[in-house]
């Protein structure tokens, strides 16, 4: 029921049951619908007794697909694409090994050179297909990494000839383990003058990984993916292992699958990238994927180009889903997408409960008193992101900060994608929280609000700075930092090409003023960063001008930068040198 229905069978006040609610860190209006969970937690400060109408039992829906793949008849099972994922060090070769196999760029213009998302690709060898899952290396995404290796068959585990073993190397290979899958030992770089590949495969024995040379069942193949260097002895080495895997699945029965990735696209809406483990996907199907539900309108592979239909082992770009899926989220298709639409508002409900409860138990009141009984201090995060990959990997790390030491603890009070709102500061106000924005920038209405209420936002797009910090300050040891002054917010009204091949942003000024030197600018897309450089130019009419005020239109070029949009934001900063606070 409503807020409004609430208060009308209760006899409470609207505004009486919004407060308990602000207090609980939950901004919501009269006419927003809650749960029973939530209406009882209300209840209890008002001394009310509530009783749960408990609807019937909705059946047919998959909690996990290990059960629906054993559960298959074997007569209906046929021989799939074996899917494969890379792992291993950061700076291994992994993407460029990915970038050779599939002949594409794809390894150039990542930040601070870290895959920051997983992709699912398939390419055609010897007419069969494999399916690759790029999973990044860095260890801030062993989270991720750990769910590319649950959706996998084969490991590609990338090992630099000239480097060894790495720490994050052997942490793959403890996934590996767990997951019980078949690995491959990819001996990169090897057209290198320091390479040596007798000395990896002795590193590799000394953490139990026994390759076929030294008498072991672990294959290795030595390539060098910069020159392509037997990239199709690696190949066929993956169809063998493959072939005696026996790979099968059921392409006639309902589709099944995992999600790989998902974004809230500002053109497109939500758009999800699922790995089909069972049964064939198609267009107009109805879904069910985690709490979101939807009906399938158009599915592309990874080259863009429409299908009609996916089988097992095929990578594919859905739309249609009414939300935004959590990476990792099954999807299964349903009969009536009604259903679907109800499981998903029960699960829903079920996360809403959850998260009232998690903030309820952050009040000052109880974090003085856990002071004062010199327990465990809690440092509140709101978590802000430009997809939801990188929001598992950010709390994975977190976990292993927590883990490492008792003094103080990470506690991520609410998660989400897009930019930075209001409401996120709202909630930082009545739980004393921090934000962190990765990849995500706040709204010009949030970034006044945070200020007025004295609200810390830290911006990253490099996990392991991020990480790097919040540790920093967990032990008093954050040092002298440079601190970003937002000076100036416009919107693109207009875009111009000049013979120069720049591109002129026609700007209208919403908020503060732009500054020609001194400044830097960010080009915002639907809240995330898609480039942060330097102010070229910036004119009024055709008169260069040094400074332009709010309410107020001008021309503009960043500098080496010619994909703005009409749509896009633009935010002007500059650097000021600030102690280190958290």
């Amino acid at each position: 029921m409503t807020i409004r229905e609430f208060s009308e069978a209760t006899g409470i006040g609207a505004a009486e049951i919004l407060k308990v609610m602000m207090k609980g860190g939950v901004i919501a209006n009269i006419n927003q619908q809650i749960d029973y969970e939530t209406a009882a937690l209300i209840a209890v400060d008002f001394n009310i007794e509530t009783n749960e109408k408990v609807p019937e039992k909705l059946v047919g829906v998959v909690e996990d697909i290990k059960q629906v793949l054993a559960a298959e008849e074997a007569g209906n099972m046929r021989t799939r694409p074996p899917v494969v994922t890379i792992m291993g060090h950061v700076d291994h070769g992994k993407t460029k090994l990915l970038d050779a196999i599939r002949s594409a760029r794809v390894a150039e213009g990542e930040a601070g050179g870290i895959t920051q998302h997983i992709g699912a690709y398939q390419i055609e060898v010897n007419q069969r297909r494999i399916t690759f899952l790029d999973t990044p290396g860095h260890e801030a995404f062993t989270a991720m990494r750990a769910r590319g290796a649950q959706a996998t068959d084969i490991v590609i585990l990338v090992v630099a000839a000239d480097d060894g073993v790495m720490p994050q190397t052997i942490e793959a290979i403890s996934h590996v383990k767990a997951a019980g899958v078949p690995m491959i030992v990819a001996i990169n770089k090897i057209d290198l003058p320091a390479s040596n590949p007798d000395r990896i495969k002795q590193q590799l024995a000394a953490n139990d990984v026994i390759v076929e040379d030294y008498g072991g069942n672990v294959p290795s193949v030595e390539v060098s993916a910069r020159s392509k260097i037997n990239i199709d002895g690696l190949l066929e080495m993956i169809l063998l292992v493959a072939d005696l895997e026996d790979l099968k699945a059921n392409p006639e029965a309902s589709a099944i699958g995992t999600i790989i990735e998902a974004e809230l696209d500002k053109s497109r809406g939500s758009v999800a990238t699922v790995l089909i483990q069972n049964g064939t996907l198609r267009p107009e199907d109805n879904v069910l994927v985690g709490n979101v539900a939807g009906k399938i309108k158009v599915m592309f592979n990874d080259s863009g180009k429409r299908l009609r239909s996916a089988e097992p082992s095929t990578p594919v770009e859905v739309l249609g889903l009414e939300g935004v899926p959590q990476a990792g989220d099954i999807l299964q298709v349903m009969d009536d997408l009604a259903v679907a639409r109800e499981i998903a508002l029960q699960r829903q409900r079920q996360t809403r409960m959850e998260a009232i409860a998690n903030v309820r138990g952050t009040t000052l009141e109880d974090l003085f008193s856990k002071v004062q009984e010199g327990q465990i201090k809690d440092l509140n995060v709101i978590l802000k992101a430009d997809v939801q990959g990188s929001i598992g990997a950010i709390e994975h790390q977190f976990n292993q900060l927590n883990n490492s030491q008792n003094e103080v603890q990470i506690r991520i009070i609410h998660r989400g994608t897009g930019a930075i709102s209001g409401s996120d500061v709202n909630l930082a106000v009545a739980s004393q929280a921090i934000i962190i924005g990765f990849n995500a920038r706040p709204d010009p209405a949030a970034r006044h609000a945070a200020e007025q209420q004295g609200i810390d936002i830290r911006f990253y797009n490099i996990i392991y700075q991020l990480t790097d910090d919040i540790k920093k300050a967990m032990v008093g040891m954050l040092a002298p930092t440079y601190k970003e002054v937002v000076e100036g917010f416009a919107d693109v009204r207009e875009t111009f090409r000049l013979p120069s091949r720049e591109v002129v942003a026609g700007l209208y000024v919403t908020d503060g003023k732009i500054t020609r030197t001194g400044q830097s600018v960010r080009v915002l897309r639907n809240g995330a960063v898609i480039h942060d450089g330097k102010i070229s130019s910036l004119k009024r009419f055709k008169d260069d001008v040094r400074e332009v005020t709010s309410s107020y239109e001008c021309g503009l070029v960043v500098e080496s930068f010619t994909d703005v949009q009409q749509g896009d934001n633009m935010e002007f900063y500059r650097q000021e040198k600030v102690a280190g606070t958290l």
